[in-house]
């Protein structure tokens, strides 16, 4: 198998076209999970404060390089500042604390999770703190400027805490903000991208911008079926639809290849996550094959604009992508 890359700006750091995600692997199965996971042959590892496992995402890497399997040059870590650590004073706290927990003097990139300043929630009072202060069910805000947390961002990189910068659940306005104050302007934008939403106007012009972009849940519904979304569950999924099926067909692959294949095509990493061994194998061949260009139009033709991870529709309530 060929590990391809993106060459990131302005570091020249390569990162991985497949990582392995996080979200909602189950602290107690983590350790296994990463540790198969780099011997399977990921070199990326997509983890965040707010996924609640990032102690045991660190004990699964430790193993892996303690056994000799990779060093820790050749991972690519990232992980992701929470909102409540948005305020200048909060932004090395935080990412300190994140290292500690993984067990790393560095990681590789560190995003803004969310364009979201929320109250700040002191580590030793809940950690990770979640969307609400303690004890109460309702989204606080905070006064903090996404200039000034960026500032603090950008110092990271020069004390060596942190490689390369991003940001996640970023739109083209918010972005073309901050190239105008970027000292160091962000590397990478991850988002939710996959055949029901597609963004392609977003994804052209931030890679024309020189910055990288990641899809996460490229599976579309799959992985919010179990959060109980109404909008996951009213929608076909993306496995049984009869275009990726057929494609699929065509190639003699799996529906979640194709659907990694597509993003691929677009030059957009991905982060899928799988705790199957076979599956996890089978999501990194999504490397090996290319697909033809009217079997990406034909999937094009899917976008509904069908947004999962929308915090408008989940619990928080909260208009974040209106």
């Amino acid at each position: 198998m060929t590990v391809e890359y993106i060459t990131l700006q302005p570091s020249g750091d390569k990162m991985p076209l497949i990582g392995f995600g996080c979200w909602k692997v189950d602290p107690k199965d983590a350790p296994e999970t990463i540790y198969n996971a780099i011997k399977v042959g990921y070199r990326l590892i997509d983890s965040a404060s707010n996924y609640k496992n990032e102690e045991s995402i660190g004990k699964g890497v430790k193993m892996a390089i303690d056994e000799g399997i990779v060093k820790r040059e050749d991972l690519f870590i990232t992980t992701k500042l929470w909102s409540t650590y948005h305020k200048k004073e909060h932004v090395r706290l935080a990412c300190e604390k994140q290292l500690k927990q993984l067990g790393l003097d560095y990681v590789d990139m560190f995003l803004v999770h969310f364009p979201l300043p929320l109250k700040y929630v002191p580590i030793e009072e809940k950690y990770p703190p979640g969307w609400y202060q303690p004890g109460e069910e309702t989204i606080t805000l905070d006064r903090a400027p996404m200039h000034e947390c960026w500032g603090e961002m950008e110092k990271l990189v020069e004390s060596g805490l942190v490689r390369n910068i991003g940001v996640s659940n970023f739109n083209v306005q918010l972005l073309m903000d901050m190239l105008t104050y970027a000292k160091i302007k962000p590397s990478l934008l991850q988002v939710e991208l996959h055949p029901y939403l597609q963004q392609e106007h977003l994804v052209n012009w931030v890679q024309q911008q020189g910055i990288a972009v990641t899809a996460y849940s490229s599976f579309g519904p799959t992985s919010f079926v179990s959060t109980g979304s109404k909008r996951a569950k009213s929608v076909e999924p993306l496995f049984e639809n009869p275009t990726i099926k057929d494609i699929a067909a065509k190639y003699n692959r799996a529906p979640s290849q194709v659907a990694l294949r597509w993003s691929l095509e677009r030059n957009v990493a991905v982060v899928p996550k799988s705790l199957n061994l076979d599956r996890m194998k089978m999501n990194l061949e999504a490397l090996n094959w290319k697909m033809d260009e009217e079997d990406v139009q034909a999937i094009n033709q899917l976008d509904m604009g069908l947004r999962f991870n929308d915090p408008m529709v989940n619990a928080q309530k909260l208009p974040l992508f209106y």
